[in-house]
């Protein structure tokens, strides 16, 4: 075992080595800026980050952990990117909600971030040029879909670019240092149903107390100093509340998944997903000869939702993800056999699928 001096002595010349290759990085990225700004590429690639998270997942051998070594990586992305051109992510606000947990996901802490209060906004902020992309929930594995995200696509002209699947994670913050000391739970109503068996068994006596936005839940709980919020671990930094108790979820599997919108098209990478909507006519079997182009050209269909047609009376729309990139010939044959089916088929994007 070698002493704790030579170890540092070793820390402190791999550090030296890091901060090195970390300037060449940049200044590659300072290159390939200038290229973009001459050829008008965009500056927010999905399919090549994707391509570097897989491509360093397979070159890792431990001791990190692959969510660790992506979580640094990130962040190096995430400042190199802003060398190239600072971007804005609109997302639905306050600061700490799980959309802004996504848009940090995503494009990592050096983005600067804009919240709004609605997701019609968050289209809208994109659409008026103030942010470069916006970042919005389109469906829970527990609650389903977001109908505010899919209503809001007949209106725009914004496409999807990516897409982020985030675990919906609670934990009870408090400043009280045991759990006997708390008297009052705040609350927003979601969080609180996804814990209330935890609230049971844990905190019986306590009085429940709901409040929206989350957010607020917990700066009320860092105002009273006898009770606690249910928030994520975001709130707590933002707001420097101490976790009390971690992972108070009820179901461990609950996840959110965000989608990217902005205007650039990102490349086929091997593991896309294309979204679109399209509308029917209203003659019995449509929709079942409409989908069997999916199943004729082996295109694999993950998900299918139906929201009304805000052009017409009892008509609707059907919004489809599809396994593929709308450049893969199955995909083309299979878009292409659906127009004789539909009377409106429009492409919302093809990004790569997250992990």
């Amino acid at each position: 075992m070698k002493k704790l001096s030579e170890l540092r002595a070793r820390i402190d010349a791999i550090d030296a080595q890091l901060v090195a290759l970390l300037n060449e990085r940049a200044r590659c990225v300072q290159q390939i800026a200038q290229l973009k700004r001459r050829s008008r590429k965009p500056f927010f690639t999905p399919e090549r980050e994707q391509s570097i998270y897989r491509r360093l997942h397979k070159l890792n051998r431990g001791p990190l952990s692959p969510s660790q070594l992506r979580a640094i990586f990130r962040e190096i992305i995430s400042v190199a990117r802003a060398l190239e051109k600072s971007l804005t992510i609109a997302f639905w606000g306050p600061e700490g909600t799980f959309s802004h947990l996504a848009a940090i996901q995503c494009f990592g802490r050096a983005a600067q971030f804009l919240p709004v209060e609605s997701i019609a906004d968050v289209f809208a902020e994109v659409e008026k040029s103030n942010a470069d992309y916006g970042v919005v929930p389109v469906e829970n594995s527990l609650a389903g879909v977001v109908p505010e995200t899919l209503d809001t696509f007949p209106h725009t002209n914004v496409r999807i670019c990516a897409e982020i699947y985030v675990p919906i994670v609670h934990h009870l913050l408090s400043r009280c240092a045991h759990l006997e000391q708390v008297q009052r739970v705040y609350a927003g109503p979601q969080p609180l149903q996804q814990c209330r068996r935890w609230l049971r068994m844990h905190l019986p006596a306590a009085e429940i107390i709901e409040i929206t936005p989350t957010v607020k839940a917990a700066q009320r709980a860092l105002e009273d100093p006898e009770s606690a919020a249910i928030g994520n671990a975001l709130t707590a930094e933002l707001l420097g509340l101490p976790i009390l108790c971690e992972h108070i979820e009820d179901n461990s599997h609950n996840r959110t998944r965000f989608l990217v919108i902005g205007y650039n098209e990102p490349a086929p990478t091997g593991k896309d997903k294309t979204s679109l909507l399209f509308t029917l006519r209203n003659r019995p079997g449509e929709l079942y000869h409409a989908l069997g182009a999916f199943e004729r050209n082996g295109v694999n269909m993950t998900m299918i939702e139906s929201r009304p047609n805000p052009r017409g009376t009892f008509e609707y729309l059907f919004f489809v993800d599809i396994q593929g990139h709308h450049r893969d010939e199955a995909v083309q044959r299979a878009l292409q056999e659906l127009q004789n089916y539909a009377l409106e088929v429009v492409l919302l994007g093809s990004y790569p699928a997250a992990d």
